[in-house]
């Protein structure tokens, strides 16, 4: 069965499941929605009342300022997969529950094995706080969780980049310069290195001397802040066996 079957069948399942009391309130059950074979998953809380009304994903004022910071970023829509954690609106927009999370995170297990994208992109609390459970993290205390958005994590081969919901602009305008420079990173991560076929780094990882991370979390990930990356750009001399954080591994040197 191909992907595109896999994911209809998923959706005919979604919007007619009733696992939990959200079943009784609810317009639309949503489904993710958007490129079946995306680099990138945004994964948001929970459909809206706009959405819930209309059964499409950001189409209310969180919507409005998702499309105004892809554009910043120059990314489309047409490039992503959007899904949600809870795939039915909450009530009053209330914080999920245990057991509705529990019901309904298969849904979203399944869509990320199906798209099975380069990066996961929970945004904000909830969809982050999962991400970490389901791959097995520690869950920083309510304190310091907000340190966790705009760094990418490499976990058990996956890449996650916690970034803030669009909603929480319209909370907080103060937010607005470090939300728009996490967001604007989603171009970055569209595509790889250009430098990435002939970088020693590719050649130290295919001897087996580099670790993997180093690839994922810079070759393949954040590039534009690889200190490798940027002598290149401006010509500047740099060993081969500098790593992608500016760190000299004399190990390298020998190979």
């Amino acid at each position: 069965m191909n992907k595109e079957k896999i994911l209809d069948n998923l959706s005919n399942e979604i919007q007619s499941c009733e696992m939990c009391d959200l079943a009784k309130s609810r317009h639309h059950a949503l489904p993710g929605e958007g490129n079946n074979d995306a680099r990138l998953m945004l994964i948001a809380q929970a459909p809206g009342e706009v959405e819930n009304d209309q059964g499409h994903m950001f189409l209310g004022p969180s919507g409005k300022v998702l499309d105004r910071l892809l554009d910043q970023a120059g990314i489309l829509r047409t490039q992503l997969y959007m899904t949600n954690l809870i795939k039915c609106h909450l009530p009053k927009n209330r914080k999920p529950k245990h057991d509705e999370i529990q019901a309904c995170h298969t849904y979203l297990d399944q869509e990320i094995y199906v798209i099975n994208p380069e990066f996961l992109i929970p945004l904000g609390h909830y969809a982050t706080r999962y991400l970490l459970q389901k791959y097995h993290q520690s869950i920083p205390s309510k304190h310091k969780f907000y340190q966790l958005y705009g760094s990418i994590l490499y976990i058990q081969n996956q890449k996650i980049y916690p970034i803030q919901h669009p909603a929480a602009l319209l909370h907080d305008e103060n937010i607005k310069d470090a939300l728009e420079k996490n967001y604007q990173k989603l171009s970055v991560f569209t595509h790889h290195c250009k430098w990435f076929s002939v970088c020693p780094m590719k050649y130290y990882y295919n001897k087996g001397v580099l670790d993997r991370k180093w690839i994922e979390l810079y070759c393949k990930g954040d590039w534009s802040s690889c200190v490798r990356f940027q002598k290149e750009e401006q010509n500047e001399f740099h060993e081969d066996w500098m790593l992608p954080n500016g760190k000299i591994d004399e190990r390298l040197r020998e190979e």
